[in-house]
């Protein structure tokens, strides 16, 4: 009985340590797998980020330049008219871009750092709806409330979905607020939480932006 009860405590040990090891093994493989899937997103998101950013900003920098010496008028009020807006504050403030640690921190959550059916098959990073039939899109896997199909638009790079993007928040009434405030601040953790009508987590979303900018250190790229 002696034996046979060393002998179970032994094996015992044995099977506990297997298991310790194989919960580090597991645990050392899923933040190789992390680090690698942030790793590929940064290698893809950040240069396009960066070009679209200083394409906008060029274009704000512009736009103020002309607006300030009342020259390129014509232009200025083409601008306008794209941007749906009447006044040059409101062209301004629908102009300038906003932080890029928020851009990524987006497209890393609307995206799954990269990983999306939606981003992998239409280059759609940030989750963008579509509802002109004429426009490249593809279904979503859920539907509408009455069985209506839920399409997404189609993009043919990653730097067109991001002028979209940047597009969208420019122009949409659901973020007049988040544009009055990037005029006057470029702090990244107050400007998330005016992104509050952007997904269903409402406020939630805005502090899930905040974790993700922090734990990546991405106001890195705003400088």
């Amino acid at each position: 009985m002696e034996f046979t009860f060393l002998l179970f405590m032994i094996l015992n040990i044995n099977m506990q340590e297997i298991e310790v090891e194989e919960k580090i093994i597991k645990a050392s493989s899923t933040k190789k797998f992390i680090h690698n899937k942030k790793k590929k997103f940064f290698k893809l998101f950040v240069p396009a980020i960066k070009n679209v950013h200083n394409e906008l900003m060029k274009q704000y920098i512009s736009a103020s330049n002309d607006i300030n010496n009342s020259i390129n008028l014509e232009h200025i009020n083409l601008l306008k008219k794209e941007y749906k807006v009447k006044t040059d504050e409101e062209l301004l403030m629908a102009l300038k871009p906003h932080p890029q640690s928020i851009t990524l921190a987006q497209a890393a959550m609307e995206s799954g750092w990269a990983t999306s059916r939606f981003f992998l098959e239409a280059n759609n990073v940030f989750g963008m709806w579509c509802s002109n039939d004429t426009q490249p899109r593809i279904s979503a896997e859920q539907k509408r409330a009455g069985g209506k199909i839920i399409w997404l638009r189609k993009f043919d790079t990653i730097e067109d979905s991001i002028r979209a993007y940047y597009k969208l928040l420019a122009t949409a009434k659901a973020y007049k607020e988040f544009r009055e405030l990037n005029m006057k601040t470029d702090n990244p953790y107050e400007l998330v939480k005016k992104l509050d009508k952007y997904s269903e987590l409402g406020s939630v979303y805005g502090q899930e932006l905040s974790k993700v900018i922090k734990y990546n250190n991405l106001t890195k790229y705003d400088k």
